[in-house]
């Protein structure tokens, strides 16, 4: 078994998911909550990842992380490194891959909270900054929770994204899911096989417990 790709695979996941919570929270929050000129345009465009496929994200961000792209020339001007084919540049693309997958489950969350908790919160001299960490975040732990979940696995389950920026390094950018493919094109399906197993139970370990999440909230 590719135990350097597994644990490239759980190093991007986790650094995705802890990275996604604290961008996506306050990105739910405004969507769940104010009213703004373009809103719908812009919550579209958080939620396109979804719906494109993952190859058109991966060129477009070949595209951009390049080194002829915006954010390529700056991370050459303060690294002196291109991000292609870099843990950096794969950890940049699961986090724009799976950004949807945090927004959406904690903008949920968010919306289900009674506005008369947030109005009692104002009256007695909350300001909107303390509301959202001493009340929102504390009554919305499940959603939050079941965003982190939804994001980890994604994440760990990516493949045409991650091949397309990050290609195949060994102990950089070699995950999982491109260490099945590459067995596979080699018919060493014992090998695959080995890797495609591991992924069956933390996958349903989670989806366990994204659902007793969803059911200790409706009660």
């Amino acid at each position: 078994m590719d135990y350097l790709a597994l644990y490239v695979t759980v190093k991007l996941a986790v650094i995705t998911t802890v990275f996604l919570m604290l961008i996506a929270a306050p990105v739910a929050y405004a969507l769940a909550y104010y009213r703004f000129a373009g809103k719908s345009f812009l919550e579209a465009l958080i939620y396109l990842p979804m719906a494109l496929p993952p190859t058109v994200i991966g060129f477009y961000l070949i595209i951009i992380m390049g080194p002829k792209g915006f954010v390529g020339k700056i991370a050459e001007f303060l690294t002196g490194d291109s991000l292609l084919f870099t843990f950096t540049g794969i950890a940049m693309a699961s986090v724009i891959y799976s950004f949807p997958f945090a927004v959406q489950p904690m903008k949920a969350a968010f919306s289900r909270i009674d506005r008369r908790l947030l109005e009692s919160a104002y009256v007695l001299g909350l300001s909107k900054r303390a509301t959202f960490f001493r009340v929102i975040i504390p009554n919305s732990l499940a959603g939050i929770a079941a965003a982190a979940i939804l994001v980890f696995l994604h994440s760990i389950g990516a493949f045409g994204v991650l091949l397309m920026v990050g290609g195949s390094v060994p102990g950089e950018t070699k995950v999982a899911s491109i260490a099945i493919y590459e067995a596979v094109e080699m018919m060493d399906y014992r090998a695959a096989g080995m890797i495609a197993l591991s992924f069956i139970p933390i996958s349903y370990a989670f989806l366990l417990l994204i659902n007793k999440l969803n059911e200790g909230s409706h009660k």
